[in-house]
């Protein structure tokens, strides 16, 4: 009889273009993703530049979420949560520093419109502190009380409500 010997396989390296292209990539993230996840969100929270995410939260709305990975790490997430018939919120948005600037974030913001276009939302927001970011995709200012559904779901239990300084952004799909 002949053993058979058990040996371990290892990924290798992309080794052409094709390769590499597949191993960065966009995608809806999985429940392995959310450790990650909640270590970018809470980097910029620290940083008051947005708020902070429980794992509890982050498991519990893991479907909401789209993510920038290159292998298995992950480089920036991006969430669509639909908080209404016709109206979707596109939040914690965060790129990590080392890959901020190629783009990533707005190819995860296009994804999450592109996606509230497939659910036939009408309108998506966004609380954000950099308007301008968001204004590049046909947003625009709106006051808050536009909003009220979210502003009692969610911004009521928030620590800085009611001060908050985010702007109320608003588009159309």
């Amino acid at each position: 009889m002949r053993l058979l010997r058990r040996t371990t396989v290892r990924q290798q390296p992309p080794r052409n273009d094709e390769e590499k292209k597949r191993a960065k990539l966009i995608r809806k993230a999985t429940v392995q993703d959310v450790k990650q996840i909640q270590k970018l969100v809470n980097y910029y929270a620290k940083r008051e530049k947005m708020l902070p995410r429980s794992l509890n939260e982050l498991y519990e709305n893991i479907r909401d979420f789209f993510i920038y990975a290159e292998g298995r790490k992950v480089y920036g997430c991006c969430a669509l949560h639909v908080d209404w018939e016709d109206l979707s919120e596109i939040k914690s948005l965060a790129v990590a520093r080392s890959k901020s600037g190629k783009g990533i974030g707005k190819k995860l913001v296009a994804k999450c419109l592109k996606e509230a276009g497939s659910l036939k939302v009408k309108k998506v927001f966004a609380l954000t502190y950099i308007p301008e970011f968001f204004g590049q995709f046909g947003f625009h200012i709106i006051d808050r009380k536009e909003l009220p559904h979210k502003i009692w779901s969610e911004c009521i239990k928030c620590m800085y409500f009611p001060g908050c300084k985010e702007i109320a952004m608003m588009r159309e799909i």
